[in-house]
Parts: structure tokens; C-alpha cells; sequence
């Protein structure tokens, strides 16, 4: 019994049958079913019968030598930068979850789709998973972004694990300014699942790449079905839902874009305006302060919870409905300002804006100091706050401008 034969596997009252893989460990066998799943078993529990040998070629496309991708003159060129992701994953056969373990020579390899589609450079930044993400790594990203467009990539797609990569998009629209676009993409479902968005979002987010909006932009499916990816702004996006392809949406409004799929052939279109290719020079602003806390307010938490924010140089909180909190924290939020911390105001609504000044809950914070930040995302918020207190004179007012998309004047649905 070897990787590649194909078995059935009889464990208790239960049967599988598929092709074995590889295991890192003799206490368990990795099966991959007919559906495309895989299944971890404890070898003690199971009674295995060979089927057919050597059906399945296991070691296929794997080689110890670099991928060639040939240059072609006529194409343009793009960077893919690996952050890890389950874009860039593998199944760990010792515990039968995914890890992060591609670079971005490897998600060329495993998606023949991008071939003849550009020129390609790859570069790893990190090989983490998302929650693993830190501003430092915000940073030094930024920096390679910064370094593969100054050397001539016509476009960049960042390949980011799903669940922080609001954040870290929204770090680079305010670090960044870019004369080419700049893509993140992601993947809800790993390569070795049948119902995989991998190959759909990369090649989508490399035909954005290589389009007309030369801002930080969210590459991932707008539908449950393989036909469309949404373009979002970087500043604007949102992870809604935990498992599905089309958990990201643009709050607000509708996507800035889209990439409509047609197999080999994708559209890229635009419905709002946006920064054109070539339209600002190549600019980097990288400093971040990261004394800056989130905080969600809720009915019952007592004050002492901003406690939390104490000797910060930044404090965002998540109020209610237009902005507000229990009226027992002002005091303590005077205080915090009064020590020199900028606290500032959004709403725990996914749409509709922070206003303070309708009811005295509100005028009373701004009383105390309390910065609105308008319809800006709490995520974002806490994100151009860290930017502002480094690169701005005034980072209070700078809270209350629109900086990369972030901040509308008014708020205005499915535009």
C-alpha cells in the first residue's frame, strides 16, 4: 500500500474509498475521495484494501528546480507577493488541516490559468496565516510593493489570507500612493476542495492587475457561483460571512468594479471614478503607530473597560447607532483625551454614518473630544488613526478627511 493506490478503507461502520497521500505520521492515512475531499483516519481503527496501484501519479508537477515562466515582450508585467493565506496552502497530512507553505513561484505552478496572461515576479513577503498578520508586516509589505513597482511591475496582486485582509488593504491605501494598481486576493476555500475560489480570484485579480485603476483594490468572487469577482476599494471592503466565496462586500454601495469571468476570458469594468493608471507618482509613507486600540462598546460593559486605552496614543470605539456609548463612560473618555489620547467615534452599523450632534449623548462626547470619523469602517478607523498619528500635524482633523476612498461626504447606497 502506497501514496497513489487506491483504496477502501473501512473504519467502524463507515467505508471510504479514494486515493491515498501522503502522511507525515505512521499513526494515520490520508484518503482523498471521489468528491475531492480528504479524510484523515487513525490507522489502528481501519482495515485497508488495495484496489488498483499507482492510479494516481502523487509526485505530478512537483520538482526540485525553479518555475521558468517565459518573457514575453508583448504582455505586461506582474508582481505577485505572497503573504501565505489559504490561497498559498497545502494540507498538513499530519493534522489534515491547511498551512500556509506556497510561495508565489508555486501558485504559478498551481494555477496554470495565469500562463499568457503577463509577465510574473515573485516575492514573499511572509508565510503566515492572516490572524498571524502584525503592522510590522503591513510595513514591510508596503516597502516590497513600493520596491517591485519603482523596478517596473505594471501591476501588483497580493495573494492574503481572507480573514485580516481588510486591514492590512487598508494599511497600503494609506502608506501607498500608486501609479498602478495594487490587487489583493484571497481564497475562502483551499486548492485541495472541489468548490475552491483559488483559481478564479488569482486570475481575476491579475486581469485587474493589468486594468485602468491604479488604487489599493479586493479581488475576491461576488457570487456563490464561478462567473463574476467583485473590485472593492481597499478602504471600503468588508469580510461578512465566514465560509462563503462571496463573503466580501463593499459597505454602503456597490463594488468600485468588476471582473466578469468567462473561463480564459475575463471583462474588467469600472462604475464609479478612481484613480487612473499613471495618474499620481509612487509615493511611500510607511510609519504607523501602533498604540492604537479598538474598542466595541456594548449595553452593560462598565467604563473601567477603557481602562484598556490608558497611556495610548490613539483609542477608536465602536458606539452605537450614530456614535454614542453609556453616558457613565464620558467622563472617563474626557479623561483620556485630556492625557492626550485621540479617541475617535464610529458606528457598530454596517451602513449609514456617526453623527453627534442629534441626541446629548452625542453632543456630550464631543464635548469631551471624541473625533467622527463620518461612515469610515471601525477597522479602517483604527488603521488610518495608526497612519494619521505618525504622518500627520494634526491627526484629529485628519480623522474627518477622506483619504484613500475611506470617508464619504454623504452616504449614498448602491451607487
Amino acid at each position: 500500500m502506497n501514496p497513489g493506490d487506491r483504496v477502501r478503507v473501512e473504519r467502524a461502520d463507515q467505508t471510504y474509498e479514494g486515493v491515498l497521500l501522503p502522511s507525515t505520521t505512521g499513526e494515520n492515512l490520508v484518503v482523498k475521495l471521489e468528491g475531492g475531499y480528504n479524510v484523515g483516519i487513525d490507522r489502528d481503527d481501519a482495515d485497508v484494501d488495495v484496489l488498483e496501484t499507482d492510479v494516481y501519479d502523487i509526485d505530478a508537477g512537483e520538482t526540485d528546480e525553479e518555475s521558468a515562466v517565459e518573457f514575453d515582450p508583448d504582455l505586461p508585467t506582474i508582481s505577485l507577493i505572497s503573504t501565505g493565506g489559504t490561497i498559498a496552502s497545502t494540507v498538513d497530512y499530519r493534522t489534515g488541516a491547511v498551512t500556509a507553505q506556497f510561495d508565489a513561484e508555486d501558485v504559478l505552478r498551481a494555477v496554470p490559468d495565469l500562463a499568457g496572461r503577463a509577465n510574473y515576479r515573485g516575492r514573499v513577503v511572509a508565510n503566515i496565516l492572516s490572524e498571524n498578520m502584525t503592522p510590522d508586516v503591513w510595513q514591510e509589505l508596503a516597502r516590497a510593493v513600493y520596491e517591485e513597482i519603482e523596478e517596473g511591475a505594471d501591476g501588483v496582486v497580493v495573494m492574503h489570507g481572507t480573514d485580516t485582509m481588510q486591514f492590512t488593504a487598508s494599511a497600503l491605501s494609506f502608506m501607498l500612493e500608486t501609479p498602478v494598481p495594487v490587487v489583493f486576493t484571497g481564497s475562502q476555500r483551499s486548492a485541495d476542495r472541489p468548490s475552491s475560489d483559488n483559481v478564479m480570484n488569482a486570475v481575476c485579480a491579475v486581469e485587474a492587475a493589468k486594468a485602468d485603476a491604479a488604487e489599493v483594490l479586493v479581488c475576491m468572487h461576488a457570487t456563490e457561483s464561478d462567473d463574476v469577482c467583485a473590485l472593492h476599494r481597499g478602504t471600503r471592503v468588508r469580510k461578512n460571512h465566514t465560509s462563503r466565496r462571496d463573503a466580501f462586500e463593499t459597505v454602503g454601495r456597490k463594488p468600485l468594479g468588476e471582473a466578469a469571468y468567462g473561463g480564459g476570458d475575463v471583462e474588467i469594468s469600472f462604475r464609479r471614478d478612481h484613480a487612473e493608471r499613471g495618474e499620481s507618482d509612487l509615493d511611500l509613507s510607511p510609519d504607523l503607530d501602533p498604540d492604537v486600540e479598538l474598542l466595541k462598546f456594548t449595553p452593560g460593559t462598565d467604563a473601567s473597560v477603557l481602562d484598556l486605552a490608558a497611556g495610548e496614543d490613539g483609542l477608536v470605539l465602536e458606539g452605537t447607532g450614530l456614535g454614542h456609548v453609556h453616558t457613565d463612560w464620558i467622563p472617563r473618555i474626557e479623561e483620556l483625551v485630556d492625557d492626550g489620547t485621540t479617541v475617535v467615534m464610529t458606528s457598530q452599523c454596517i451602513w449609514g454614518r456617526v453623527c453627534d450632534r442629534v441626541y446629548d449623548t452625542g453632543r456630550d462626547l464631543l464635548d469631551a473630544g471624541v473625533v467622527e470619523a463620518g461612515d469610515t469602517l471601525p477597522g479602517t478607523a483604527k488603521v488610518k488613526l495608526m497612519w494619521a498619528l505618525e504622518n500627520s500635524a494634526d491627526p484629529a482633523e485628519t480623522m474627518r478627511e477622506p483619504l484613500a476612498g475611506e470617508l464619504t461626504e454623504r452616504s449614498v447606497p448602491w451607487e
